[in-house]
């Protein structure tokens, strides 16, 4: 095998390869059995032609059988008339007639035969396409059935290596969700306790401590206000004192009495406000 030779068989042999693997079977049987009606045509065409081919030669012999009657009663009529020549003569179409005939009959009995044997292979032709027929959306059944089941298949392979792939989609959430929930418990305990605002003051621990130290003075200093404006000093003067005996002893001067539900209000409300 020259290098040539080698070459075209190589060649052959991957357009083969490729052409199996695009070729569909469905489409491949399809086709096939179109061919099989097609030639089934040709031949019911065939016999078609042969039939009437053989018509006409049945016409034509019907004509000469009749030219040979008409014949033989010329042959007769002549012989009455005493014309022996003209008899010979009409015996002479006959004679000829009945030849053609003879050769008419053995072309028709040929033709016969011939639409006879073009008849029995149509039949069996046509019984041979049925049974393709059937064989064929059998096997086209067989081959969906197997590219679907092949689909299938490929697609669970594909969703199991997808369901992979979202399982570690998964888990990396979760992982994330867990962190973020974390991270949110502990801002949730730092604010809580205070030290997520103190992280956002300007002011240091000392300053803090020293406007506390201020709010608490001055507080306290409010308080004293408000206990001398009400008689309710915490360390009382000696000369508050003294007045105090002046008027226990005292009858005619009279003590203006301290209305108790009123301060119990004024703490009331004090209370409100803290």
């Amino acid at each position: 095998m020259g290098i040539l030779s080698r070459a075209s068989y190589v060649i052959r042999s991957k357009l083969n390869a490729v052409l199996n693997r695009s070729e569909d079977p469905g489409e491949t049987l399809d086709y096939s059995y179109e061919q099989l009606r097609d030639r089934l045509q040709n031949v019911k065409q065939g016999i078609a032609d042969l039939t009437t081919q053989k018509k006409r030669l049945e016409i034509q012999q019907r004509r000469l059988e009749e030219n040979v009657e008409k014949h033989n009663e010329q042959a007769r009529a002549a012989v009455e008339q005493d014309r022996d020549d003209l008899a010979r003569r009409a015996l002479e179409k006959k004679k000829q007639k009945m030849t053609q005939i003879e050769e008419l009959e053995g072309q028709i009995t040929d033709l016969q035969q011939k639409q006879d044997q073009l008849v029995e292979k149509k039949d069996q032709l046509q019984q041979q396409i049925e049974q393709f027929r059937t064989r064929k959306e059998t096997m086209k059944a067989r081959y969906e059935a197997a590219e679907a089941s092949a689909r299938v298949s490929e697609a669970m392979t594909g969703a199991g290596d997808e369901m992979s792939e979202i399982s570690r989609t998964i888990e990396r959430a979760e992982e994330r969700t867990e962190e973020m929930e974390a991270r949110s418990a502990a801002l949730d305990e730092l604010q809580e306790t205070g030290a997520l605002e103190n992280q956002f003051s300007d002011k240091s621990g000392l300053d803090r401590e020293l406007e506390e130290m201020s709010q608490d003075t001055e507080v306290d200093t409010e308080l004293e206000t408000l206990k001398s404006e009400m008689g309710k000093s915490s360390e009382p003067a000696e000369e508050d004192i003294e007045a105090d005996a002046v008027d226990a002893e005292s009858d005619d001067v009279e003590t203006p009495a301290v209305d108790e539900s009123e301060v119990e209000a004024e703490l009331e409300e004090l209370k409100d406000e803290e």
